[in-house]
């Protein structure tokens, strides 16, 4: 039996999936995207937060048996509401092994993988194809600007998308709006081209941007320094997707 460290566990979620959702943000991720707007799921292992009410340690650690007997717990209501569970982050990826684990315990309860696609490949499809559905992120096809916007390279994160491809589970490509970052046409472009003809596809999600993270960031006690300009309306051009024959929306 497994431990994994989480940040922390939303009920009643109706944006990470469909139907009424029970998401589990896994703490640890290997990107470092200026404009990450859960900062607290960066680091892998337990940090204090600063707030009105005080400080808080973000960051509990659970055996795999804990944490699928409280998702189980609610496996009927979850059901009856067309939804299910969904691990985000952070990046699942990072802890495999207990994801994985938990999943093997769980009730009939439909599961959504989100990921950022960075990971070994062995992971990847451990986690995927043990999901209902995928949210996969695809932020910047360049490889020197992903490099230089997220803090690594972009090679693992598209073969994984090639992997899951072949894989027979449903996912969305989901593409954070960055202000001239990830948003501009050249980019989205890119995107389009690299996912078309991708089996499994169901859409395109773009996200606008959220320029909430900020005051996160103060919490943590880490500084914000986004390298773009937030003030900049973000460009959703689901055009782009649509001319190359696929389902985009602006989610």
């Amino acid at each position: 039996m497994t431990n994994g460290l989480i940040f922390d566990i939303k009920e009643f979620a109706v944006h990470d999936g469909p139907g009424i959702r029970t998401t589990v943000f896994m703490k640890g991720c290997p990107l470092r995207c200026s404009w990450c707007h859960n900062p607290e799921g960066i680091s892998p292992e337990p940090q204090v937060m600063h707030g009105p009410a005080g400080e808080r340690v973000v960051g509990k650690r659970y055996a795999s048996s804990e944490l699928a007997g409280i998702l189980n717990r609610q496996a009927e209501i979850l059901r009856t509401n067309e939804g299910g569970v969904t691990f985000s982050g952070g990046e699942p990826l990072m802890q495999a092994a207990f994801v994985a684990e938990v999943l093997d315990l769980l009730d009939d309860i439909h599961v959504l993988l989100d990921t950022s696609g960075f990971g070994g490949e062995d992971d990847f499809r451990l986690l995927a194809g043990k999901s209902d559905l995928v949210f996969f992120d695809v932020k910047l096809i360049a490889p020197a600007a992903h490099r230089r916007y997220t803090g690594v390279d972009n090679g693992p994160i598209l073969r994984n998308l090639r992997v899951l491809a072949t894989m027979n589970v449903p996912f969305v490509v989901r593409v954070p709006l960055i202000p001239g970052v990830t948003d501009t046409n050249e980019n989205l472009a890119a995107i389009a081209e690299t996912v078309r003809g991708l089996d499994g596809m169901v859409r395109v999600d773009l996200l606008p941007y959220n320029k909430a993270a900020g005051g996160k960031y103060r919490a943590c006690g880490m500084a914000f320094r986004p390298d773009f300009q937030e003030t900049l309306e973000v460009n959703a051009n689901t055009a782009i997707f649509e001319q190359a024959g696929l389902t985009a929306r602006v989610a």
